[in-house]
């Protein structure tokens, strides 16, 4: 199979960040770039951060500008961000929608790919949970939270589910979502999260997709989102 190298969509820099890999990561300066893609200095700083944006490059002051790994996560955090600004409720909840349909589809395969150092991961978060719920005070394991889901799905090596995954995260604490409710729904939360895991390690993926499902709509009996703010 042929795949046309001919992107018009892409501006002459992104074009040469795609195809040209011989430099390494560190890129020529604006000026030899210029002169190699035929395009001046000005447009070109327009070209750059738009990549820049994205995060195919980074630029500073010493390094100079050098090529980044791909994510897909700060082209979905951006729009998502604006989205959620425009209306909060109603694009958050139909995002953190998709995140559940993203989640249950991936989950077996997912799950599938787990290593035995990803269940001992997975269990000691969910009991670092229960500790920070029971201790005096009490504290929020939200932090365990995303990164136990996250966990989940981070042996899949897709891009793309991983970005729309971590965008999820961080609009879910840009909206308010990350802040304390009661501490029954929090143990209530974390009980699923046991649920799921157990059933990870022990070998039974249609129970850990059960309990993924009920808690997945956990989210519907929570207060609707206030902040309205960008979470870069």
């Amino acid at each position: 199979m042929t795949i046309e190298r001919e992107f018009t969509d892409l501006s002459e820099f992104m074009q040469f960040l795609a195809f040209e890999t011989d430099d390494g990561n560190r890129l020529p300066s604006l000026a030899s770039l210029s002169r190699k893609l035929g395009v001046s200095i000005a447009t070109l700083r327009e070209q750059m951060e738009v990549a820049r944006a994205l995060g195919l490059v980074e630029v500073r002051p010493k390094t100079g500008i050098r090529r980044q790994p791909y994510s897909f996560t700060p082209a979905v955090r951006k729009s998502l961000s604006y989205a959620v600004a425009v209306d909060t409720d109603h694009y958050f909840r139909a995002f953190s929608d998709l995140r559940n349909h993203i989640e249950r589809s991936y989950f077996k395969q997912a799950v599938s790919l787990l290593q035995e150092e990803d269940h001992e991961h997975l269990s000691q978060l969910v009991a670092r949970a229960f500790e920070k719920l029971g201790g005096h005070p009490i504290q929020i394991p939200h932090d365990e939270h995303r990164e136990l889901h996250l966990l989940i799905y981070r042996r899949l090596n897709n891009p793309f589910v991983t970005g729309l995954l971590e965008a999820y995260w961080e609009a879910y604490e840009a909206v308010g979502l990350a802040v304390y409710t009661d501490l029954d729904f929090l143990n209530t939360v974390w009980s699923y999260h046991r649920r799921i895991v157990e059933a990870i390690c022990s070998g039974n993926v249609d129970e850990g997709y059960r309990a993924l499902v009920d808690h997945s709509n956990l989210l519907q009996r929570r207060a609707r989102p206030v902040k309205r703010h960008e979470f870069e």
